[in-house]
């Protein structure tokens, strides 16, 4: 039997239709559905301690640590790409040159250019490490472009950035979860949760390196930002966190007791096992549309992109194969629970 044949997950996922669209938001385990429920009920009854538990955001820092390649001390606690960018970016000096691919994801870029006193350089993703110069402070993309599914050369831009002394800001949203993310690699990384990671919206994880510490300002320091959780409850905090965890956010506890048992679920299959999978399904999806005439998008990435036919995807979910729309191209995205079954799904209902 082929691999792709089965879903990753086992019972963890029962899609009702043909669900290719992790890209804009993945699906939600059993198990997950089940521990935001079970805290929704208990807060509702009356729950001991209040609205959750901050040890079971503990976990998810910890697995998230642990897919993401880095201490639980590099990792801070937010609920949203948007919000870990802004920190950075306000924490940049006036005058500071940053660097962007062209058409990048709106997050990662508008929190830079609405402080006015930045300089903002955009290039062709192809050309990002060769525009890097030595007055670029900072380098900022994703790993995979949401728009058209695309990569960049993470070892050249690195490269490229250390000769420069440039920092990096690498969005792994779209990759988190399917592709193996090595984070201390990079001076900042910035994962929106509710993707490929499969976790509820409101849960997100910044990685910074002990050496960007230093000059990132905690703009939204809070009560649960200091040394000791219990110590600042009222008046200013006495002595902020010396780790990563000065950068937290004040917690959705829903998202996050939902994002541990999703996290727990991707380490339970292994992130190289779903990598392959969804590769796999990927390339499959590439090999039927050229068969059929229409050309995408070429790049070894889970996510797939048809330039000009994202008209068809009213059409699609008419047939029960969800997929979207992201700047004119049919956007694919393929994930654990989908199989080679959803694929060939897809190519008929184009073929139709």
């Amino acid at each position: 039997m082929d691999p792709l044949d089965q879903p990753l997950g086992g019972a963890e996922f029962a899609p009702k239709r043909t669900y290719l669209d992790t890209s804009s938001c993945g699906l939600l385990p059993r198990r997950t559905v089940e521990a935001v429920t079970l805290l929704a009920q208990e807060t509702a009854d009356g729950r001991p301690g209040g609205a959750g538990s901050f040890d079971v955001v503990a976990e998810a820092r910890a697995a998230f640590a642990r897919i993401a390649g880095v201490a639980p001390e590099r990792v801070a606690v937010g609920s949203s790409v948007a919000v870990h960018c802004g920190m950075i970016a306000q924490s940049m000096p006036a005058g500071a040159e940053v660097l962007f691919p062209e058409g990048d994801f709106s997050s990662v870029i508008t929190p830079f250019t609405i402080r006015g006193d930045l300089k903002t350089r955009f290039v062709p993703l192809e050309r990002l490490a060769e525009s890097v110069r030595p007055e670029t402070a900072l380098v900022a993309f994703s790993a995979v472009q949401s728009a058209n599914g695309r990569t960049a050369d993470f070892a050249a831009v690195r490269e490229a950035a250390s000769a420069h002394g440039a920092r990096t800001l690498l969005d792994a949203t779209q990759s988190a979860g399917w592709l193996p993310l090595d984070a201390g690699r990079w001076d900042y990384t910035v994962t929106g949760g509710y993707k490929y990671l499969l976790c509820p919206r409101g849960a997100s994880f910044l990685t910074v390196t002990e050496e960007a510490q230093d000059s990132l300002l905690p703009i939204h320091a809070n009560w649960v930002t200091g040394e000791e959780l219990w110590a600042n409850v009222y008046g200013p905090v006495r002595e902020l966190a010396r780790f990563a965890s000065r950068f937290d956010e004040p917690v959705a506890f829903l998202s996050y007791h939902g994002a541990a048992r999703s996290l727990a679920l991707l380490e339970e299959i292994g992130i190289e096992r779903i990598e392959a999978h969804d590769k796999g399904l990927a390339a499959r999806f590439r090999s039927g549309l050229l068969d059929l005439g229409h050309v995408p998008v070429m790049d070894d990435s889970t996510v797939v992109a048809v330039p000009g036919l994202g008209h068809r995807a009213d059409s699609l979910h008419e047939a029960g194969v969800l997929l979207s729309t992201r700047a004119g191209n049919l956007r694919a995205s393929f994930h654990l629970y989908n199989t080679a079954a959803d694929v060939d799904r897809a190519l008929e209902a184009l073929a139709g």
